[in-house]
């Protein structure tokens, strides 16, 4: 830690913090919904971030001397006293670490060796990164950057990020591609492709178990039926088989603003074939088993598609920003079990600020989000709702969970906003008090400590709530 600070004295140091307190007497987590589909504001928690950049050969302006910097970024969501974590330094990470130099062998060209990322912005409302490639990698990167053009290709390895413990190499490359047209238009496309080699013996490498079916795998039950067809066969279990993996993503934005009330509008764009799954294992008769699940997750999409406007109503007195999230997951293996792998969502948030004076605000927001399953019924609408599934049958291999295939969720925030640096949305530092209340189908869609079982010992009780409500003294700082 005594290192830490003196290389922060030392650097150039910026940052961002968030903290909050939200005393919930209804009994939920100070959260007032379960994510930022609804909008980030009153759906996040506390926040850190320092990033120290030490300039080792100093970069001059419109010189093309070369010049070398280091980066590191610390960063988690853990605040002493604000969630449950209390503060422990083993919930922050070392995020960001690289080196970079410039105009060695081509002018205008910075190289960078560590963790790597390229993006497009940022969702604000949403406090989202749709269009982000290389994120995941470590390795080397390339950026040329001009007036009117931005380019990057970076090449690594991903396999920590992916596959934790279960480590195995996971070569990642990827490209972006940034257009700007007189500061009123920018373009920009990107893609990233993932390839995990096949290596016979390695228990962490790809592989497939034949012969098991989706919805043995989803009930854990693929032993179970093996032994079931094939008694006291256990010996002859089938052998994984190795393989390969492959996956990818591509991104896209479209910026343009700077004319009339309009300040911005991005539109980001993400449409990615997600990596497969390493294995599960099974328990029978005290032996643990691996299944390995490559053939049987290596269908899942996801495209999601983010908007988001920034509007100046009334110069220096009323700003709006507009923000629109719609995504489409799906799951090729899967098509009898509901899943965050199988679903679509959309989402709509309008946040209006009114400056009362330069320093005083008040802010207003609304959401309205559907989330829809594909495959049946994934929600609890009802306390008791855990009976019934679709077409009110009793489901008791649970393949679903209550009796809703549809969440609608309505979220409504206001308060007073104080902001030191004067009007904008984005301003900070922001010190916000805030009452917030979410009306959603789903009972009790909020992140609490309820007893929902409806068992006739249950000494807690269920009771069914849609409303809740949150009041919030927050602040939030960029530096």
């Amino acid at each position: 830690m005594i290192l830490l600070v003196a290389a922060a004295l030392a650097a150039d140091v910026a940052g961002y913090v968030r903290i909050m307190t939200r005393p919930d007497l209804e009994g939920g987590d100070g959260r007032l919904g379960y994510w930022n589909l609804y909008g980030r504001l009153l759906n996040e928690g506390p926040y850190a971030a320092l990033e120290l950049r030490q300039s080792i050969l100093e970069r001059k302006p419109g010189s093309l001397a070369p010049w070398t910097d280091v980066h590191v970024r610390i960063e988690g969501g853990t605040v002493q006293g604000a969630d449950a974590q209390n503060g422990s330094l083993a919930f922050l990470r070392l995020s960001q670490l690289y080196a970079q130099a410039g105009n060695i062998g081509l002018s205008g060209v910075t190289w960078r060796m560590g963790t790597l990322e390229s993006n497009f912005g940022d969702l604000g409302l949403y406090d989202m990164r749709l269009a982000q490639v290389l994120s995941d990698t470590v390795g080397g990167q390339a950026r040329l950057e001009t007036p009117a053009l931005e380019l990057t290709a970076g090449l690594g390895d991903a396999g920590f990020p992916l596959k934790g413990a279960e480590y195995n190499t996971v070569v990642s490359g990827g490209v972006t591609a940034r257009v700007n047209i007189l500061d009123h238009l920018e373009l920009g496309v990107g893609g990233q492709g993932y390839y995990e080699p096949m290596v016979v013996g390695n228990r962490y490498a790809p592989h497939s178990t034949p012969g098991v079916e989706y919805e043995d795998y989803v009930r854990g039950e693929v032993v179970e039926t093996f032994l079931r067809d094939n008694p006291g066969e256990m010996i002859n279990f089938p052998d994984p088989v190795a393989t390969d993996a492959r996956s990818w993503k591509a991104v896209g934005y479209l910026g343009f603003g700077g004319f009339g009330p309009l300040k911005w509008n991005a539109l980001y764009v993400h449409y990615t074939l997600l990596h497969p799954r390493g294995h599960v294992t099974e328990t029978w008769e005290g032996e643990s088993v691996d299944i390995y699940a490559h053939d049987l997750t290596d269908e899942r999409t996801q495209f999601s598609i983010g908007d988001e406007l920034q509007l100046s109503v009334v110069e220096d007195r009323w700003d709006v920003a507009l923000a629109g999230l719609y995504g489409d997951y799906r799951d090729g293996d899967n098509d009898i079990a509901p899943s965050d792998d199988d679903r679509t969502f959309a989402s709509v948030v309008l946040r209006m600020q009114v400056y009362l004076s330069p320093t005083v605000h008040l802010l207003a927001e609304s959401s309205l989000a559907n989330e829809t399953s594909h495959n049946g019924n994934q929600w609890r609408n009802h306390k008791d709702s855990i009976f019934s599934s679709r077409d009110g049958a009793s489901d008791t291999q649970g393949l679903e969970y209550g009796d809703a295939a549809e969440r609608v969720t309505w979220q409504g925030k206001a308060g007073i906003v104080l902001n030191p640096l004067g009007p904008g949305i984005y301003t900070r530092p922001s010190l916000r008090v805030l009452y917030g209340v979410q009306y959603s189908t789903q009972n009790n869609a909020f992140g609490n400590s309820f007893v929902e079982s409806i068992d006739e010992y249950n000494d807690f009780g269920n009771v069914e709530r849609h409303w809740h409500n949150v009041v919030a003294l927050e602040a939030e700082a960029w530096f």
